[in-house]
């Protein structure tokens, strides 16, 4: 029942009936447009029209005037609802709840009921537009929380760089991206070379060096000095603009829960239709003092109080305030019925890189052989790693950007192994255990048994220490997977492309029940198949690289990080987590079993009051505010409720 034209609707709450809402419209309402001014219009109608017939005694205001007002009252929050019924009507839809609620309101009017008809249209509206605010605010959650690429482009125009908005920029045109920057289109690298953190893209572990006149995807993020790229795609083909329109088509996927109340309310409405008409005629044959109007108007309390709209309306709102607490809290829900199937999820499924790993090189022991100061020992080091544009290099030199460095000289790159050069008249040596097997330099042997990359260090000869590299664990990353144990998950799987030595050790770390490494895409999909074989299982992927993008299509529940995520991977799943943050999991199932919650609350609500007064109606024991009460009244109390999962605070 939006005041608004159908065409430009940005969201849709569906049953047989259907509730738009435009909020591209909302700014562009006329004063005789808006669905406020009507309500307001409606509401001084109704109290001057109660005020002149109670309360004022002149004979010149009885009769007419008071019906004028009541007259004005109604015409502008019944006229949505009416031309509503008659387009329903057209398309072969007759009982739908826009029908029930004219003839309720009309025939209150022809038997002279004036207030309780416009009280019944005012409160439904009334009813909507909050309807409409919640619905808005969850899609503003949403939208605020999808733009995560950079607002401006720095873009070379007319002899130097300006900011522009990203959907300005043209294909053949040269962005700048700064240092710590995310690429905000897809293009082709015009500089020598880039280090990209392109982990979520490709799910390698380490940063990626991209040479001149290779392509660079939106998405990466900037490690090493400013860079210029040509865009090669517009800003529309990007993985945002692919997501919103997933938003927009996302009530499009029903809940079990909306799909069982869509099909009652076929069957639902005729019958109370028919009930009322029953109600109406049915007493002539039975009843010694028969008369119309009283049996009339116990058949239009009937109707208003047997129409749907605490469901409809309550049930997908409450889903969709479901989403847009989940929005709210970094996480996009696809479609209300992953909402429900997330909760009934009972085995996870996870990647390494990038999901329970950051997926960047940082250094995470320094073991010295010999009796030497660990700064002066790095200080060496980081050297002659500064004359490389090896990753492993950068994670070295982050130990301290600030540090003075001696010169380094005579270095000499070995092609797969590692660095040799000159500091203070000494030979360093960098590099792998070739390196120093080149040069006959014995090592120790607990080295053989470290998983992590490991750059071993020779000074003039001796075995001076080693440095170990490792991708870091996510901060959340070991709570969230003992929250999800209380939650009721029985079961942990981590399937990674890394070698399968870092992938146990990061699976012990976790305390995870299964890992397995060295995977490629399609071994990662033939395990995700056998873990299905058992019927009780339902499996959530949880991925970010386009190599994810297979196995999070075949799991029961898709999750992608999608703050740093590919644009395949989040296409592919049903669930993006903007924040990267695997504690994210366990906030979304509780939104989930909250929101379910929620739903049949108002759902028990919504019967167990409509039963009630329907009884007292059908014996003329209800009058039409009751009726009032039992219709708008109980939607309010469910919409409210539903807008109370907007405001819960989830951990």
């Amino acid at each position: 029942m939006s005041n608004s034209p159908k065409g430009d609707a940005c969201c849709a709450i569906d049953s047989e009936q259907t509730t738009h809402c435009q909020s591209k419209q909302e700014h562009r309402y006329s004063a005789v447009t808006n669905p406020y001014v009507l309500a307001a219009i409606s509401f001084i109608g109704l109290s001057m029209g109660l005020l002149i017939e109670h309360y004022i005694k002149a004979t010149f205001f009885k009769g007419w005037v008071p019906l004028a007002w009541f007259i004005l009252a109604y015409v502008p929050v019944a006229y949505p609802v009416v031309t509503a019924a008659w387009k329903s009507i057209k398309k072969g839809h007759l009982f739908t709840e826009f029908f029930l609620m004219g003839i309720a309101t009309l025939g209150a009017f022809v038997i002279g009921e004036y207030p309780e008809a416009v009280a019944v249209m005012l409160f439904y509206a009334v009813g909507e537009l909050f309807q409409g605010a919640a619905v808005q605010k969850a899609r503003t959650n949403i939208k605020s929380l999808l733009d995560v690429r950079p607002k401006t482009a720095t873009v070379f125009r007319d002899g130097s760089y300006i900011n522009t908005n990203p959907e300005a920029v043209k294909i053949g045109e040269t962005i700048q991206v700064k240092v710590g920057e995310k690429v905000p289109l897809d293009g082709r690298l015009i500089s020598n070379t880039a280090s990209l953190n392109t982990a979520a893209l490709t799910g390698e572990s380490k940063p990626q060096t991209i040479a001149q006149d290779e392509k660079i995807w939106a998405g990466s993020i900037n490690l090493r000095g400013v860079i210029e790229v040509e865009v090669e795609k517009l800003f529309q083909d990007s993985s945002i603009a692919r997501i919103l329109l997933l938003v927009q088509e996302a009530t499009s996927r029903k809940s079990k829960t909306e799909l069982l109340i869509r099909r009652l309310a076929k069957v639902y409405t005729p019958i109370v239709v028919y009930l009322a008409i029953a109600i109406c005629v049915l007493p002539y044959f039975f009843v010694n003092e028969y008369i119309f109007n009283d049996w009339l108007y116990k058949a239009l309390i009937f109707l208003v109080i047997s129409c749907p709209c605490a469901l409809v309306i309550s049930i997908p709102l409450g889903y969709f305030g479901g989403l847009g607490a989940a929005s709210k809290n970094g996480i996009l829900f696809k479609g209300a019925k992953y909402l429900d199937l997330l909760t009934k999820v009972n085995t996870v499924v996870m990647d390494k890189t990038g999901t329970l790993t950051q997926g960047v090189f940082k250094i995470k022991d320094i073991v010295l052989s010999i009796p030497m100061a660990e700064a002066a020992f790095m200080q060496l080091v980081m050297a002659l790693e500064a004359k490389s544009t090896h990753p492993i290099a950068k994670a070295i030199l982050d130990h301290n950007l600030d540090a003075k460095l001696p010169e380094a000289y005579d270095i000499e790159e070995i092609s797969g192994k590692g660095l040799k050069g000159k500091i203070e008249n000494k030979t360093i040596l960098a590099g792998n255990k070739s390196l120093l097997d080149q040069f006959n330099i014995d090592m120790p042997i607990q080295t053989e048994a470290i998983v992590e990359s490991l750059v071993l260090v020779a000074i003039d000869q001796q075995f001076a220490g080693y440095i170990t590299i490792a991708d870091k664990l996510k901060p959340d990353a070991k709570a969230s997977i003992d929250q999800l144990r209380k939650l009721g998950i029985r079961s942990f799987t981590m399937l990674s492309g890394d070698k399968d030595s870092i992938t146990q050790k990061v699976a012990r770390e976790l305390g995870v029940d299964h890992a397995k490494g060295g995977l490629l895409p399609e071994d990662k999909l033939n395990e995700i198949e056998d873990i299905k074989q058992e019927k009780s299982t339902v499996v959530a992927f949880i991925g970010d690289g386009i190599n994810d993008a297979p196995v999070l299509a075949a799991s029961d529940v898709g999750i992608a990080m999608g703050g740093l995520g590919s644009d395949v991977a989040i296409e592919a799943a049903d669930i993006i987590i903007q924040t990267d943050q695997p504690s994210k999991l366990v906030t979304g199932i509780q939104i989930g079993r909250k929101t379910q919650q929620i739903i049949w609350q108002n759902i028990y609500l919504a019967l167990g009051i409509k039963a009630m007064i329907l009884i007292g109606g059908a014996l003329g024991m209800a009058t039409m505010w009751q009726a009032v009460f039992a219709d708008v009244g109980v939607a309010f109390l469910a919409i409210l409720n539903a807008i109370r999962l907007q405001s819960l605070h989830f951990k």
